[in-house]
């Protein structure tokens, strides 16, 4: 895996199976709706929803919970209205911070992210202190299968729209794009016979921070561990560039 998204991907092997399978199902409902409010209940004609779907799918989530989501925002039966908010701020050793977060209540959570930050070494900034350090764009993982190539997909990948394919694990690569590119890179790739997981609009640092001592590296995984684990968290980004043995070796 590349750096940016070593946290992202050892996090999901970590913690409390049940207590996780939870946490991803409340995502993955608040996400679609939201999708469903913002663009319509027909998954064919909302490209974010199609992606919350596939989501639901590769977590193992019931459809009968994804339809319950789909119906529930189409008719907003509770008067609910999730508003997203992202805070931005620095952590142990310098590192950038995003936190993506849907939410009904803006005045806790303000106060609650300020908390978690304060407590775990870290510093809640302004509105764009840190935002200017990252890129939004479309990305996912294609695995690779037996007599499929890694430069025949690079190949297919670049021609369909995508920017850049990186191949640091020999049976996986990860496809970037622009956000508008997601969709049709998407379909050419699986219109060739490629599988892909984790099709996401994401938030990919400019540059990373490389973390070695194991001292910073605790008070980094401790403070993104919990904004992770916040209810009304969606997605954790950050810059920080730890080698996944040490990630392992910590345990957080």
């Amino acid at each position: 895996m590349s750096g940016h998204n070593k946290w992202s991907t050892i996090k999901h092997k970590k913690g409390k199976a049940d207590a996780a399978r939870a946490k991803v199902f409340t995502q993955i409902s608040k996400e679609i709706f939201v999708a469903v409010r913002q663009s319509g209940p027909d998954p064919t004609a909302n490209f974010r929803l199609r992606l919350c779907i596939q989501k639901a799918k590769a977590a193992n989530m019931p459809m009968d919970n994804v339809n319950r989501a789909i119906q529930k925002a189409a008719g907003n039966q509770d008067g609910v209205a999730y508003e997203e908010i992202v805070y931005e701020g620095y952590g142990a050793g310098g590192i950038a911070i995003m936190c993506e977060l849907l939410t009904d209540n803006r005045n806790r959570v303000a106060s609650d992210i300020r908390y978690l930050f304060s407590r775990n070494n870290g510093n809640l900034g302004e509105t764009g202190c840190v935002s200017y350090m990252f890129e939004r764009k479309g990305r996912m993982l294609v695995p690779l299968e037996d007599g499929q190539d890694m430069d025949e997909l690079m190949l297919l990948a670049l021609d369909a729209g995508a920017e850049d394919v990186l191949t640091d694990n020999p049976e996986e690569a990860e496809i970037v794009c622009a956000t508008e590119d997601l969709e049709a890179v998407k379909n050419a790739v699986e219109a060739a016979g490629y599988n892909t997981d984790n099709a996401e609009i994401t938030m990919l640092p400019s540059n990373t921070i490389e973390i070695t001592d194991e001292e910073t590296a605790t008070k980094v995984l401790t403070l993104l561990s919990k904004l992770e684990d916040y209810d009304d968290t969606q997605n954790v980004y950050s810059n920080a560039d730890i080698p996944e043995e040490l990630i392992e070796k910590l345990d957080i």
